[in-house]
């Protein structure tokens, strides 16, 4: 009995230190995401899902840096190729560990839009159809999820501005979402809790 008490007693403390490694980790790169380091913050995400192999979360974040700051790298058409791509295969990786989560096909989705607005004569015709499938199925899924509606919102506006059509239906979408946002809670300390300061920015637009 005593030794399966010291038995027991490494393994939960075992336990709990991998935890405060991927917290610490987690933490870290978040951190370096925040002071513009993209590379890095994005890099040590991919360490952490190589450690932790049955976790969606690390590549979803890998990806996200990439991703967002491929908006900011919309002429540079080499580089923005090899970051998405590199991002392609993070988001890969997350889809194959957690099927059918709509944050991961919010994310995909928003990974077909930096092509679209990179290039649109070239993507536009090929990507849009798969984006409204992507939020059309991620609404299927969480229609309460907050990002969803957020993120399906924006690409429904910016779809209609450009054929020049009346945006105002989406602006009560994404008026809608602040609702969603405020009753939102998280799973975990690192689940997707983005998006509300963005709703409140496209609101204010719209009501200008």
């Amino acid at each position: 009995m005593y030794k399966l008490a010291i038995i027991i007693a490494l393994l939960v403390s075992s336990m709990l230190q991998a935890q405060t490694t991927y917290e610490s980790g987690m933490n870290k790169a978040l951190e370096l995401w925040k002071q513009g380091e993209i590379a890095q913050a994005s890099n040590m995400f991919e360490r952490i899902a190589t450690a932790e192999k049955d976790n969606w979360l690390p590549s979803y974040y890998a990806a996200q840096v990439l991703i967002l700051d491929g908006f900011s790298k919309l002429k540079q058409k080499d580089v923005l190729e090899a970051q998405l791509k590199k991002a392609q295969g993070f988001v890969d990786d997350a889809n194959a560990i957690s099927k059918d989560n709509p944050e991961i096909m919010v994310l995909q989705a928003m990974l077909h839009m930096v092509y679209v607005v990179s290039d649109g004569a070239t993507y536009g015709m090929t990507l849009s159809s798969k984006i409204n499938a992507l939020y059309a199925q991620a609404y299927k899924l969480a229609p309460d999820n907050p990002r969803v509606m957020l993120s399906k919102a924006e690409w429904d506006m910016g779809t209609a501005k450009y054929f020049g059509k009346d945006t105002k239906p989406f602006c009560m979408q994404i008026e809608k979402s602040l609702q969603l946002f405020a009753n939102f809670k998280p799973e975990t300390a690192f689940d997707p809790n983005w998006g509300q300061e963005r709703a409140e920015q496209l609101t204010k637009d719209c009501n200008k």
